[in-house]
C-alpha cells in the first residue's frame, strides 16, 4: 500500500510515507512554523518517492491529544489533501503512536497536557495489533488510571516531566522507562496502513481532532 501520514501536535512536525513496505520520513523541530513547513515536506515526500496524490491509497494524521492548534493543523492539511484527491483518511492517536515506538507489548503512554496534567492511555499489543487497556484520559499524574499485572513500559513526556509522580502511583508495576520518545508520523504510518488494508479509512469530512481537554488556560483563580 501506498499511504502518508503526518504530524502537527508537538513541536515538531513530521511526514512518513509508506511506500510497499518500505517508508520514507522527515521529521523537523518546527517550534510556531507548522503550517509553513507541512506541505513543503508533504511534497518532498512525494517528490522523492516519484508519487502523485492521486496514486495513493490514504492519508493518516495525528488526531491526538497534543498541541490544539497543531491538531487542527493536521486534521485541516489532511482533510485538504484527502478531498482534493478523492482519498480516505484515518486519524491516528498520539499515545497509541507512542507504544509503537517501543519494543514492548505492554505500554502506558503519557504526554504533558500542561497545567500540571497528563494525557494517559495504556495499550497491550496482540496479533491484531494494539488493544487500549485504558482509553486516552486527561488528569493529574498521582490520579493515572491504573493498570492490572505488571511488566509495563513507561513512555513519553509525561514520564520526562513527572517521572517520580508516575513511578509511585504504579508502584513497581512499570519495570521500564523508555525516555524521550514523542508521537511521529513514521510510528503512525505503521499503524494506518493495515487498517487502511482493512477498509477502515473514513471520508474527509468526517475527520476530528481528539482533543481531550476542553479548557486550555486555568482562571486566575485556579491558579
Amino acid at each position: 500500500m501506498k499511504i502518508l501520514a503526518l504530524d502537527t501536535s508537538t513541536e515538531y512536525c513530521s511526514v512518513a510515507l509508506m511506500l510497499d513496505g518500505e517508508i520514507w520520513n522527515q521529521e523537523v523541530l518546527a517550534g510556531q512554523q507548522h503550517s509553513a513547513l507541512i506541505l513543503p515536506m508533504v511534497n518532498q515526500a512525494l517528490g522523492e518517492t516519484g508519487l502523485t496524490l492521486s496514486q495513493l491509497d490514504g492519508i493518516a494524521f495525528g488526531a491526538g491529544p497534543g498541541s490544539f492548534t497543531g491538531l487542527r493543523i493536521a486534521c485541516g492539511v489532511t482533510q485538504g489533501l484527502a478531498l482534493g484527491a478523492d482519498l480516505p483518511v484515518m486519524g491516528i492517536s498520539t499515545l497509541e503512536s507512542l507504544a509503537q515506538e517501543t519494543d514492548n507489548k505492554r505500554v502506558i503512554s503519557v504526554l504533558d497536557a500542561r497545567m500540571k496534567e497528563i494525557y494517559h492511555a495504556a495499550y497491550e499489543k496482540s496479533t491484531e495489533g494494539w488493544q487500549e487497556v485504558s482509553t486516552p484520559f486527561l488528569c493529574l499524574p498521582r490520579d493515572a488510571p491504573p493498570v492490572p499485572g505488571d511488566g509495563w513500559t513507561g513512555c513519553g513526556s509525561g514520564f520526562d516531566i513527572y517521572y517520580e509522580a508516575l513511578r509511585a502511583r504504579y508502584d513497581g508495576r512499570i519495570t521500564h522507562v523508555v525516555g524521550g520518545l514523542r508521537p511521529n508520523a513514521r510510528a503512525m504510518v505503521c499503524l494506518a496502513v493495515p487498517r487502511f488494508a482493512q477498509g477502515r479509512g473514513i471520508d474527509p469530512a468526517d475527520a476530528a481532532p481528539l482533543y481531550i481537554r476542553n479548557k486550555v488556560a486555568l482562571k486566575e483563580k485556579e491558579r
